[in-house]
């Protein structure tokens, strides 16, 4: 007898991650160099993990309110009026959650009604599509294009549009993509949203990470705050990724609706990333800054290695991921990065891991050691260099 009949259908149609799967492989691959998993090589800076052993070594070892330490709400209140120019009550505005990804499953939990549509743009992030669906909602791509840096033209909004969209989901700067929103982009965005009647979700956790330009919120800009939900976290740009915590900031309705299904599913954030968390919004910046420094550098030399492999590369605005094409090569994304780590041992993600507008692209990350990216960039030059060469043999071969 299958157990699979047990299974609720929307669950069995939902794919697996591209990633994981991609990655399942790798990990039986010690000597790959991978340049997949979006998370800093940098340690949790010193003083954020004494932070945490600290509260460790006081007893403090309970749950916490469902909405989170007060103590943090207040830190992240200040945080994100003088970064995000924002201002959130931290009793009733802020929600502490299980990083941006248990953050926005709630959020979405807590607004869609089944049928409901979900605008977002793609190529992003792999679970946003599937949390929809897991909502019960209706995913709506928007398809996003290499020409325009993968920036978000409002005028595909415009078109995609249809009756039944509740939602806007953003993510500035994009996973995977690089692509940011100037002030201009996301005040048309902004008018569409407020025309259209839309909730925005904007999932901000790499704004800090903004290398060229200033990071805007749309949840700062005129009629938008009550109609945002401004999601956040400490995993990117401090360095935290286990210790999984992340935070929502909106209107007091929305962010008790959330609270609801947070604390029937997760009850709380744990007590010592909440504690570390607290240390990380007073005194972590100047580490931050540190980070983004090496980041940057990272991504002008593997920017600049791709386009000499042949590999058209545009240069990310902000996150930690390059985009380029692989065009060149003659292969789809999933052959060539098969191919790559079968043949030099390096491991990229392929772009369909990330929509079907992804064709043709892959991620690489940046956020790997110099020493790494280097060895990458070698290998990956050397395969382009095969495949360009035993094209153009063929090539001649099929004229003759």
């Amino acid at each position: 007898m299958s157990a699979k009949r047990f299974i609720a259908n929307h669950v069995v149609d939902l794919p697996r991650s591209g990633i994981r799967d991609f990655f399942a492989i790798v990990s039986q691959m010690p000597q790959a160099v991978s340049l997949g998993i979006g998370e800093p090589d940098f340690v949790t800076p010193w003083h954020i993990r004494e932070a945490a052993i600290y509260a460790l070594e006081k007893g403090k070892t309970s749950y916490t309110d469902n909405r989170g330490l007060i103590r943090l709400r207040q830190e992240i209140s200040r945080y994100v009026e003088s970064d995000f120019g924002v201002s959130y009550r931290p009793d009733t505005e802020i929600l502490v959650a299980v990083g941006v990804s248990e953050a926005l499953d709630i959020a979405l939990r807590a607004l869609i009604n089944p049928g409901d549509k979900v605008l977002y743009h793609e190529p992003c992030y792999v679970s946003y599509s599937p949390s929809i669906l897991l909502a019960h909602g209706i995913p709506v791509g928007v398809p996003t294009l290499a020409k325009d840096q993968f920036a978000l033209d409002p005028a595909a909004l415009e078109a995609a549009w249809e009756p039944g969209c509740k939602i806007l989901l953003l993510n500035f700067p994009t996973n995977p993509t690089g692509g940011v929103a100037n002030r201009k982009v996301l005040e048309r965005i902004a008018h569409f949203a407020q025309e259209k009647d839309l909730l925005v979700i904007s999932d901000e956790i790499y704004a800090e990470l903004t290398f060229d330009g200033e990071h805007v919120s749309i949840a700062s800009l005129p009629g938008m705050r009550d109609r945002t939900l401004f999601l956040h976290g400490f995993s990117k740009a401090f360095a935290m990724t286990g210790f999984r915590i992340g935070y929502g900031c909106g209107p007091a309705e929305l962010i008790e609706a959330m609270m609801k299904v947070h604390q029937y599913s997760m009850m709380c954030a744990p007590i010592l990333s909440q504690e570390a968390a607290i240390e990380a919004l007073r005194n972590g910046r100047p580490a931050v800054a540190r980070m983004k420094e090496q980041y940057h550098k990272r991504r002008d030399f593997i920017v600049r290695r791709f386009n000499e492999a042949g590999l058209d590369c545009h240069t990310p605005q902000g996150s930690f991921y390059t985009f380029p094409s692989v065009a060149t090569s003659g292969l789809k994304s999933l052959d060539f990065c098969h191919r790559l780590l079968k043949e030099e041992e390096v491991a990229i993600v392929p772009g369909t891991a990330f929509g079907p507008s992804g064709e043709g692209f892959v991620r690489a990350s940046f956020s790997m050691s110099y020493e790494n990216l280097i060895k990458a960039a070698d290998r990956i030059e050397r395969m382009v260099g095969r495949l360009v060469d035993s094209g153009a043999t063929a090539a001649v071969n099929n004229a003759s």
